[in-house]
């Protein structure tokens, strides 16, 4: 067991993920189309990276509304411009990784199955930035998630099967870009069922080397489906909760490496 405090390993781990990222950066500009690993390199460098920075903001937005809510303006305040800071730290991150998508990874992609990829990513990375904007700036990132979104689905459609993890990886967060950012709990679900369900009628040609990765991926899907239906009333008013209040489970691209919590929508 190890005895490492856990402030330490948390900076260790965070300059780890630096160095990943700064690593896989210079391969991505080498303008050559990555490999399934060195793409899943990239891609997990970065969500170490920014999932600390997601984490924290959850944390302080929940601690900052408890705050005014009991009249502590003064504290309020102080997380108020912590939180800023954090939300500075996100945007640098996703703008990074855009920089990078846009000009060397979609342009040097050859197969569907990496355009697929690069296109998700992008749908993933303006979603996380419509999650603290606000006003006119959440709806400009909030149509450039929905818009690499659909790029990617158009393309999953046609090129990848049903069952491909990369396909299911994208409808599962693309539903969860329609149940948290534009509040759609049943295009979510229509989206989730549709994907769980044509895989379903697929799974006897799922190949043995994705078979882990699929099934952990449709039972994600299914899950999501359970929170989401209990979620809504009979009327089909939504009575979701804030996002704020839920948990910390989160995504890594092709890793599955999620935390299970009843409250926390499953992505990927």
């Amino acid at each position: 067991m190890s005895t490492t405090p856990p402030l330490i390993m948390t900076v260790t781990n965070c300059f780890a993920a630096n160095e990943m990222v700064d690593s896989m950066k210079k391969v991505a500009k080498l303008d050559v189309d990555l490999t399934v690993e060195e793409r899943n390199l990239l891609s997990v460098g970065y969500k170490n990276v920014i999932g600390s920075r997601r984490a924290a903001w959850r944390i302080l937005s929940s601690i900052e509304q408890k705050e005014e809510a009991k009249g502590n303006d003064i504290n309020a305040k102080r997380i108020k411009e912590y939180r800023s800071k954090v939300e500075l730290e996100l945007t640098s991150i996703c703008s990074d990784i855009m920089t990078v998508i846009d000009e060397h990874l979609i342009p040097s992609s050859n197969a569907g199955e990496s355009a697929v990829f690069y296109h998700k990513m992008k749908g993933d990375y303006y979603r996380y930035l419509a999650e603290f904007k606000s006003g006119n700036e959440k709806k400009e990132v909030a149509d450039q998630s929905l818009k690499a979104y659909e790029t990617a689905s158009t393309t999953a459609e046609s090129e990848l099967s049903p069952t491909h993890p990369i396909r299911l990886g994208l409808a599962l967060n693309f539903s969860v870009f329609y149940y948290e950012i534009m509040n759609s709990p049943e295009r979510a679900c229509h989206l989730a069922k549709q994907a769980f369900d044509e895989a379903i009628s697929e799974l006897d040609t799922l190949s043995e080397e994705s078979y882990k990765d699929s099934t952990l991926i449709m039972q994600l899907l299914r899950d999501n489906l359970t929170l989401w239906t209990s979620d809504i009333t009979e009327d089909g008013e939504d009575t979701r909760m804030e996002t704020s209040a839920r948990g910390g489970g989160d995504d890594a691209e092709q890793h599955q490496e999620h935390e299970i919590h009843r409250h926390t929508n499953q992505q990927v």
